[in-house]
């Protein structure tokens, strides 16, 4: 049976995978969360900790058919400036709960469009932040930048509040491509942001690939990844194209008929692989390459990785707090979310305290089973031992859970005297196996 064939057998070409950037997976968020309930959890954080950010601006001036982010067209001007008001609203209001001394170690700004920003409101926002939770000299500090919504007084604005860590999404250079999918974003104008950022003092870039796209080819991605590489970007991020247009409307601009079928979607993702690999890059998780002397490739070394909603961090400290319409906080406690569109998240900050509309409170076996689920997609292997040090078991859960891998998955996950381990042939089928160890998510088509 070849490499394809397998993974087919076990649902890998078929499904359609939850992510697992949190556990239980956020559709499975309820509206048993309120504000006063994440109140709470801020004002437990400990005194004088560090804690991780993530500020969301949902603008784009061009909506990328691709995208299935929650984001929205606006020119900027009025809308956007009304919604860093309402931004500042809500920075104030945890400010007045945050327990004194603390402070961000951890920054993202995503979107949407960060950049989408005057230079003016970077500045109002990242010093109302940064009063309310200040950087300190280690913090690490990233934007999502857009190479076509970038010029100089942005990049200096940028640059003056701290700016540490970009991340540029590249998705294909290829023109036929980037016209299928309705961003177009030149090599050119891609080399000089990154010019231009890495002239300020930029210490980490992040860029990102996706495989899937319409048209693609191996030759071409090859091409893209080669371009890319040239820019020497820190880590990469090879994503799959989740065609979803029923969800994400957007995505019917895109021809079904154009997209790669799923074998040909796993030799994509091969090609950029070795390509990588033969560059020095080394694979993190199951989608992520950082170069050697990167943090993420060190703290996969020792088994320090976990999952965020950006993907994979070395960030462990436990505390996220999302900022802005539709983002995740996640507490030991468990995750809340703000109201999902503009519109609502406005009128949630003008009621006043935190904008919560739902999340999921932790209970019964979900700090096990995420941390199993972490393990799988961060290290490929699950140490019982580890579980038991961490106070997550009991071993006879563990134990039962691990069996029932092994039996589910036989000759892809391998039983040791420490736990079990996914061998290098396996690795593909992580989200599968995540998928096994998950009680809300049942092993359907369902995403």
């Amino acid at each position: 049976m070849d490499q394809y064939s397998q993974l087919r057998r076990f649902g890998l070409l078929d499904a359609n995978l939850p992510r697992y950037t949190s556990y239980p997976p956020v559709p499975r968020f309820t509206d048993g969360v309120k504000s006063r309930d994440v109140s709470a959890w801020v004002s437990q954080i400990p005194a004088n900790t560090g804690v991780s950010i993530y500020l969301h601006i949902p603008f784009c001036q061009r909506l990328c058919w691709f995208c299935s982010a929650r984001t929205q067209g606006a020119p900027g001007g009025a809308p956007v400036a009304a919604y860093v008001d309402a931004l500042l609203q809500e920075i104030d209001a945890l400010r007045a709960i945050l327990p004194q001394g603390v402070h961000a170690k951890r920054v993202n700004w995503g979107g949407g469009t960060p950049t989408i920003l005057s230079p003016a409101d970077i500045n109002r926002l990242s010093t109302a932040l940064f009063e309310a939770l200040p950087l300190s000299d280690t913090s690490d500090l990233k934007v999502e930048i857009d190479p076509t919504e970038l010029d100089d007084a942005r990049l200096d604005a940028l640059a003056a509040m701290g700016l540490t860590h970009a991340s540029i999404g590249v998705q294909d250079f290829d023109p036929e491509t980037q016209k299928l999918i309705g961003r177009e974003q030149s090599f050119e104008a891609t080399k000089a942001a990154v010019e231009g950022l890495r002239a300020r003092g930029l210490r980490t870039l992040t860029m990102g690939l996706l495989y899937g796209l319409p048209r693609q080819t191996r030759a071409r991605l090859t091409l893209t990844t080669q371009m890319m590489l040239s820019l020497t970007p820190d880590r990469v991020a090879v994503q799959p194209y989740a065609h979803v247009p029923t969800i994400a409307r957007r995505q019917s601009l895109i021809p079904t008929e154009d997209l790669p079928p799923p074998e040909t979607q796993l030799q994509l993702f091969d090609t950029a692989s070795q390509i990588l690999t033969w560059d020095g890059y080394e694979p993190i998780g199951i989608d992520h390459f950082a170069l050697p002397s990167d943090r993420l490739a060190q703290a996969a070394k020792v088994r320090r990785l976990s999952r965020s909603f950006e993907g994979y961090t070395d960030d462990t400290d436990g505390v996220l707090i999302g900022l802005g319409a539709s983002a995740i906080s996640r507490f030991p406690q468990g995750y809340a979310q703000n109201a999902p569109s503009t519109t609502a998240y406005l009128k949630a900050v003008a009621a006043g305290g935190l904008p919560i509309t739902r999340g999921h409170q932790t209970q019964g076996e979900d700090a096990l089973r995420g941390r199993m689920i972490e393990m799988v997609l961060c290290d490929f292997r699950i140490d019982t031992a580890q579980l038991l040090t961490e106070g997550l078991g009991p071993q006879r859960l563990i134990t039962e859970l691990l069996a029932q891998l092994v039996r589910t998955f036989t000759g892809q996950v391998i039983p040791t005297p420490d736990g079990i381990v996914i061998p290098r042939h396996a690795k593909p089928l992580a989200r599968v196996i995540a998928r096994d160890l998950d009680a809300y998510t049942k092993p359907t088509k369902e995403g």
